[in-house]
C-alpha cells in the first residue's frame, strides 16, 4: 500500500503518552486562559521529547513481552494437543454445524482488485473535480454542481481527505488540502444537519489529522466543533436536528413533532470525544457523553430505544423500533465507544450487549426458503407486531456483530481466550450470517446491486426470499454491506468475503459508472438491466464504499488501520483508540436495570466455529404477529 501512517502518530495507550499527559499537567498549562493559542498548541511537550527518553526501556520490554509469550503460546499449545479440541471457556460444550459452510478460494494476490477500486475512485473524483470542484453536490449526468447553503461546506472534499491519503493520492491530496486551507470557511449563516455535519465534516477533518498530523485539519475541526456545540443546548442537553453554523443556535427538526433522531443524537460522541483528547478541552467530552446519559434514564425495554426523542425534556417519542434510519448508528456507537477508550468504560459495553440480547430476542428471524437470517422491525414496540422490512442500512449489523464479538482480534485469537463464551459466539454466527443475507440482497437481483429496502419472506408466500418494492429498488452506492464484508474479513480471515467484495464492485462497475469521464452516479432500479440514472453521486460513495473496498483487497504486509488499533466512525474515518485518563473519566453510572419479563427462549446451541465462519443460525422465537396470525 502506498500510504503508510506516519511514526509521529501518537499511540495514545502508550507509556510514552501517558508520561506526556502527566507532564503537561504538571507544567501547570493545561488550563491555562491567558494563552493566544488554541489549548491543543499550548501542550508544551512533543512526542519526539518523550519518545527519546522511553525508546530504549520499550525496545527492552517489547523483547521481554516476545520471549514471554512465545513461552506461555508453546505451553498452551502442548495442552490443547492433549485435549483435543477447545471447550469454550463457560464450560458449554462444542456443537456441530448444520448450517451455511461457505469458504473462498485461497488467493494470495488482490492487489490488482484493490488498484481497480482505487482507479474507480479517481475516475470519481476526476468526474468531481472538473465539473463540480468545491460543490457540496455533484450530479454527473448533468455535469454540474452545487452547494447546499451559500457557502460550501466542503461534502466532498472533506469526507474524502482521508481516503486520498490512504490511496496515496498526493497531487489530489495537496489540492484539497489547498481548498480546505483556503475556501474552507465555517461562519455560514445557514442550518445544518447535526449528525451529518458530525460524522462527515468533523469526522473527516479529525481522521485527515490522525492520518497526515497536520495542524490545518486541527484548527478546522476545532472551529466547526465549537460551532457545533450550541445544537447540545437543549433543555436536556440532547442535541437538536440542525444548528446554525454562524449564530451557533440549535434548530428543532422541522418534521417528527420537532423531535430529534435517536441515531443522530447518539453518534456523536466518538468525534466530539476524540476531539476532547486532542485538545484537551473537557467540553467536548462532557457534553456528547450527557446524551448518553439522558438516553439511558429512559430505561428502554431491553435496550431497544424508540427512534426519536425529544431535545427538550430528554424523553422518547413514539415506539418504533428499528436497526435501520434514525435507528441503526445508536447501537453502533455503543460498542465503538467502549472500544475506542481501550474498553475502560464498561457502562458502553453493558448497554450494547442489553441491546444486542434485545435485538436477538425480538427482531431476528430467517428467511423462506432459504433460511436468510435478517433482522426486521417494531414499528409498535417489542409487544407489537413483527415487520419483515429492512434497509440496505441494516447491512452494517454484520460488522457490528462481528466486532463486538471479537473486540477486533481475529476469529483464532479470540477463540484462545479466556473470555470468548457462548454468547460471543452466538454473536458472531449472527454476525456471519446477516452478513451472508446481505451479500444476497445484491446477488439475487438482475443487475447484482442490492435495492435500498427489501421485504423478507418468512410466511411461504413467495418463491424468493425477498421482494422489492418499486419505490425501494434504487441504489445509492451505499457502503454497509461492503463494511460488514471489511470486518468480516479482517476478524475471520475468510476469503469469500473478498470474492463477494469483488463481485459487488465489478456489478457497481458495470451499472453506476458514468460513459465519458464524469464518474459514478445512482440508480433507480437495481431489476433492470438498463436502469436510469439518478444523476447524483453521493460523498459516501468516496469516504465510504470505496474506502471499505479497497482496505477489503489490502495485502500490506503491515495491515494498514489494524482494529485492534483504530475504530471507524460511522462514515468510515479512522480515530486512534486512546487511554482516556488522566484528564477525562466517565461521568455517569447505570441504576440498577430491572429483571424484563421474557417470553421463554429457544436454547441457541454453538460449537466452536472453525477456520471457516460458516453456521446456521437459530433466532430466539419471536412472539406471533397479531395482524397475520
Amino acid at each position: 500500500m502506498s500510504f503508510n501512517i506516519p511514526k509521529t502518530t501518537p499511540n495514545f495507550s502508550a507509556k510514552a503518552r501517558k508520561l506526556e499527559d502527566q507532564l503537561w499537567q504538571a507544567s501547570g498549562l493545561e488550563k491555562s486562559k491567558d494563552s493566544t493559542l488554541p489549548l491543543y498548541k499550548d501542550k508544551p511537550y512533543g512526542e519526539g521529547f518523550v519518545a527519546r527518553t522511553t525508546s530504549g526501556r520499550r525496545r527492552r520490554n517489547i523483547i521481554y513481552g516476545v520471549v514471554v509469550g512465545l513461552l506461555f503460546w508453546a505451553i498452551y499449545t502442548f495442552s490443547r494437543s492433549l485435549d483435543g479440541n477447545v471447550s469454550l471457556k463457560d464450560g458449554i460444550k462444542d456443537y456441530e454445524f448444520k448450517g451455511w459452510k461457505g469458504r473462498g478460494k485461497p488467493k494470495t494476490n488482490w492487489v490488482a482488485e484493490q488498484n481497480a477500486v482505487k482507479q474507480a475512485f479517481v475516475d470519481s473524483w476526476n468526474g468531481y473535480h472538473k465539473y463540480a470542484w468545491g460543490k457540496d453536490v455533484y450530479k454527473p449526468q448533468t455535469k454540474t454542481g452545487k452547494n447546499m447553503g451559500p457557502k460550501p461546506l466542503g461534502w466532498f472534499i472533506v469526507d474524502s481527505l482521508d481516503s486520498l491519503m490512504l490511496m496515496g493520492l498526493e497531487k489530489e491530496l495537496a489540492e484539497a488540502r489547498y481548498w480546505v486551507d483556503k475556501d474552507l470557511d465555517y461562519n455560514i449563516d445557514y442550518e445544518v444537519n447535526t449528525f451529518e455535519t458530525t460524522i462527515r465534516m468533523l469526522g473527516g477533518l479529525l481522521s485527515a489529522h490522525y492520518l497526515s498530523k497536520d495542524d490545518l485539519y486541527l484548527d478546522k475541526a476545532v472551529n466547526l466543533g465549537n460551532r457545533l456545540l450550541g445544537a447540545f443546548d437543549s433543555e436536556s442537553g440532547v442535541p437538536y436536528a440542525s444548528v446554525n453554523l454562524k449564530t451557533r443556535k440549535g434548530v428543532k427538526s422541522h418534521a417528527d413533532g420537532g423531535a430529534s433522531s435517536t441515531a443522530e443524537a447518539a453518534t456523536v460522541q466518538l468525534e466530539f470525544k476524540y476531539l476532547s483528547k486532542l485538545t484537551g478541552e473537557a467540553l467536548y467530552w462532557e457534553t456528547a457523553e450527557k446524551v448518553m446519559k439522558v438516553m439511558e434514564a429512559n430505561k428502554a425495554e431491553e435496550g431497544l430505544v424508540p427512534i426519536f426523542i425529544q431535545p427538550d425534556t430528554g424523553k422518547f417519542q413514539g415506539n418504533q423500533i428499528r436497526l435501520g434510519s434514525r435507528g441503526d448508528s445508536y447501537y453502533e456507537y455503543l460498542i465503538k465507544q467502549y472500544l475506542q477508550t481501550e474498553k475502560r468504560e464498561e457502562i458502553y459495553r453493558d448497554m450494547y450487549e442489553e441491546a444486542v440480547d434485545g435485538i436477538k430476542h425480538h427482531m431476528v428471524k430467517q428467511s423462506v426458503p432459504g433460511d436468510l437470517a435478517f433482522i426486521g422491525e417494531l414499528d409498535r414496540g417489542i409487544s407489537g407486531p413483527f415487520s419483515t422490512k429492512m434497509d440496505h442500512l441494516v447491512c452494517f449489523a454484520g460488522g457490528m456483530f462481528a466486532l463486538g464479538a471479537t473486540e477486533g482480534y481475529t476469529q483464532k485469537e479470540v477463540e484462545r481466550s479466556e473470555s470468548w463464551t457462548q454468547t460471543r459466539q452466538v454473536n458472531l454466527r449472527l454476525g456471519v450470517e446477516l452478513t451472508r443475507t446481505c451479500y444476497e440482497m445484491y446477488h439475487q437481483t438482475v443487475t447484482g446491486l442490492s435495492p435500498e429496502i427489501v421485504f423478507f419472506n418468512d410466511h411461504n408466500t413467495l418463491s424468493k426470499d425477498f421482494s422489492v418494492k418499486p419505490q425501494d429498488a434504487h441504489n445509492l452506492q451505499r457502503p454497509e454491506t461492503v463494511e460488514s464484508l471489511f470486518y468480516l474479513w479482517r476478524i475471520t480471515r475468510n476469503p469469500i468475503y473478498r470474492e463477494w467484495g469483488w463481485e459487488i464492485f465489478q456489478a457497481f462497475q458495470k451499472y453506476t459508472k458514468v460513459p465519458g469521464d464524469a464518474g459514478y452516479d445512482s440508480i433507480n432500479n437495481v431489476e433492470s438491466t438498463e436502469p436510469s440514472w439518478r444523476n447524483n453521486m453521493e460523498s459516501f460513495w468516496l469516504s465510504e464504499t470505496l474506502k471499505y473496498l479497497y482496505l477489503l483487497f489490502d495485502d500490506s504486509k503491515e495491515e494498514v488501520l489494524p482494529l485492534t488499533d483504530i475504530v471507524f466512525n460511522t462514515e468510515a474515518h479512522p480515530f486512534p483508540k486512546f487511554d482516556m485518563e488522566p484528564l477525562f473519566t466517565t461521568g455517569w453510572t447505570r441504576a440498577p436495570v430491572q429483571a424484563a419479563k421474557k417470553e421463554p427462549q429457544v436454547e441457541q446451541k454453538v460449537e466452536k466455529i472453525p477456520d471457516e465462519p460458516a453456521a446456521e443460525f437459530k433466532p430466539a422465537q419471536v412472539p406471533a404477529d397479531p395482524i397475520r396470525g
